[in-house]
């Protein structure tokens, strides 16, 4: 899974000095950007947009984005001026439903958003854990392949992403290696599509998206990255993160409490992704856009047919739980 384009920069805006008191027109614009955004209303943030932020990001890409953006952050639940940035940008600090950003605004002397960028929200008291206490089983039955894993970039290529710098991917694969039985091109191919997902421990469900199309093999969707996706929250607050399950698979709901070894959802093929696999990584927070990577051990696995012990799989290794 490639890092979440949180990111869109457009700037239009000339670079002024402003004092760090709010401007009203700044309130009354960003207000009407969220009460917009909130209700799903992405022509009308279109049109708040002034004629040059219009011809740099047409209307379709620009509902795209938004559309995007409110998959995976969720709708605003609270926004708070902060300060001003690069000169002319209010910056205020979003809670949405699943993460909090930055959303740096700028406006012109027509009252039109001139500038515009989103960006993670960054806390300085974050927790800091450098591995998982909570014993994990491996997050699916049967024998799966490490295609990424490990803590160097010809290992791993998640290693240059801060959340994810050590994530896996899973595929299943057969005696001659490969991941699909006839030409590939259909998700039906591959082994690990439609394979049942599961629990590495008990814990609490804290985030749940689904709906999302499986791709086409050899397509990405960077729009929704993770997919659809699954976060579990263990009782030492590490966050496990599944991405990549198929459309309408997911079997369980935020909130809900969850035993090792329950159905969470099946294998697919959405986000950003290019074939049917799991991608899975431990973080420290809730938010992948400010989180940290957590190296991630299991229990007890199968490697190569060799029993291991509180070992972390690396790219290339067909791993099993223990028999």
């Amino acid at each position: 899974m490639k890092k979440t384009p949180v990111l869109i920069i457009l700037l239009f805006a000339s670079i002024l000095s402003y004092a760090q008191t709010e401007k009203a027109n700044d309130k009354n614009i960003s207000g009407k950007f969220e009460n917009f955004f909130n209700s799903s209303d992405y022509n009308g943030i279109f049109e708040l947009f002034s004629d040059d932020m219009k011809n740099a990001l047409p209307k379709e890409q620009a509902n795209q984005f938004f559309i995007g953006l409110k998959a995976q952050a969720g709708k605003i639940n609270a926004r708070d001026f902060i300060k001003y940035v690069r000169g002319s940008f209010a910056s205020y600090k979003t809670t949405f439903d699943n993460g909090v950003f930055a959303v740096n605004i700028s406006t012109d002397n027509q009252l039109k958003i001139n500038g515009l960028y989103i960006e993670p929200f960054k806390e300085d008291n974050l927790p800091k854990i450098e591995r998982n206490s909570t014993e994990l089983i491996l997050p699916f039955k049967d024998k799966w392949t490490v295609t990424w894993g490990g803590d160097t970039a010809e290992l791993n290529y998640h290693v240059e992403s801060k959340a994810q710098k050590n994530a896996f991917d899973f595929v299943i694969t057969d005696k001659n290696g490969k991941s699909y039985k006839t030409d590939g091109n259909t998700n039906e191919d591959y082994y690990a599509f439609g394979k049942e997902l599961i629990a590495p421990c008990d814990g609490e469900i804290v985030l749940v998206v689904d709906g999302v199309d499986d791709n086409v093999p050899g397509e990405l969707n960077p729009i929704y990255v993770p997919g659809n996706t699954v976060i579990l929250k263990t009782a030492n607050n590490e966050y496990l993160f599944f991405a990549h399950f198929k459309q309408n698979s997911i079997k369980v709901k935020k909130g809900q409490k969850i035993k090792q070894g329950e159905t969470l959802g099946l294998c697919g093929n959405s986000g950003n992704s290019s074939e049917p696999h799991l991608h899975f990584h431990i973080q420290n927070v809730k938010d992948m856009n400010v989180a940290t990577g957590v190296k991630c051990y299991f229990d007890q696995i199968v490697v190569d047919g060799k029993m291991k012990k509180d070992y972390s799989p690396i790219k290339g290794e067909k791993i099993q739980s223990e028999k």
